[in-house]
């Protein structure tokens, strides 16, 4: 596999793979944080998380249209805007869903499987109907152009820098409202014990709503990340679903530290063999090793102790 290469060509190619491995662990994260929140906490098998990144890329991608148009000389900071709206409209669309869709099915999880993936379909229907079945994708602001020369053989592209901090600011606030705020508190208690958690006042059927709108509004966070690595498609999202879930299960369900290692190890691993071999045999080989250790270890990496 490594054969024609020289020491100093090795070391530039895993430097290289690395950080293309360091971008796809950003949308691993960005996409597992919301799903690790809402299957950790709820149970819930949400097989239209992927559409809510999609949701999120398309408003990016309006967004973007708007500001081409009448907001020329700001373009330079719509995707901050973009970010926001992503997030306010994934979140509230997902607290929709949760309300109108989710909160019946409470304990059934083969019937969340069914009943999201049913609307992972609707959505992706609905995304060709109205942008069309051709990718669309946005005009990256001229300060994200370009890359940074590290050395003779290595660069890395600004825009990959700027996601890696945007997921690193995101993950951290993620980790602030989990631990040191007051939705955080009432996650946690009902993770742990939820009927205790209804008995001493906790509202139990909004702190399930409010998560799950959580979740939705950072996976639209996500899309508009992609937006800056990739174009958009109706079925963009199916794309990463698979991965995403397999980031969960492999780093233990509900825990964010679990959530991040498994993602940095799969995307770090997916990268450098899709260099060497096919990417679908990157995929094969990843996945074979993931299933190999939840065999030895089928909690995952990382647990949280809870009541049942």
């Amino acid at each position: 596999m490594f054969d024609g290469f020289t020491m100093g060509e090795l070391g530039a190619i895993f430097a290289m793979q690395g950080f293309a491995g360091l971008i796809l662990f950003s949308v691993f994260v960005l996409m597992a944080l919301g799903l690790a929140i809402i299957f950790g906490q709820m149970g819930v098998i949400n097989m239209a998380h992927g559409e809510f990144l999609i949701l999120g890329a398309y408003v990016t991608y309006l967004c973007a249209q708007f500001f081409e148009a009448f907001l020329p000389n700001l373009y330079g900071i719509y995707f901050f805007v973009a970010m926001a709206l992503a997030f306010c409209v994934a979140g509230a669309f997902g607290m929709l869903v949760e309300w109108g869709l989710i909160r019946h099915l409470y304990r059934r999880p083969l019937d969340t499987l069914l009943a999201t993936w049913g609307l992972s379909l609707i959505l992706q229907q609905t995304y060709r109907s109205v942008f069309g079945a051709r990718e669309v994708g946005v005009t990256i602001p001229e300060w994200m152009l370009g890359s940074l020369q590290l050395t003779d053989l290595i660069e890395v592209p600004i825009n990959g820098i700027f996601v890696m901090t945007l997921t690193t600011v995101i993950a951290g606030l993620v980790a602030f409202m989990m631990f040191r705020s007051g939705w955080g508190r009432r996650v946690r208690a009902v993770v742990q014990d939820r009927t205790m958690a209804g008995a001493v006042g906790i509202n139990t059927e909004m702190t399930d709503r409010m998560t799950f709108g959580i979740g939705c509004g950072i996976a639209g966070v996500a899309g508009s990340a992609f937006t800056m690595i990739g174009s958009t498609g109706p079925t963009a999202g199916q794309l990463y679903i698979v991965d995403t879930f397999l980031v969960v299960v492999f780093g233990g369900a509900g825990s964010l530290f679990g959530t991040i290692a498994s993602a940095f190890t799969i995307s770090q691993a997916q990268s450098v063999l899709e260099f060497f071999l096919s990417g679908s045999m990157a995929k094969v080989l990843t996945l074979l090793t993931v299933v190999g250790i939840l065999m030895l270890r089928p909690q995952g990496l990382f647990t949280l102790k809870i009541r049942k």
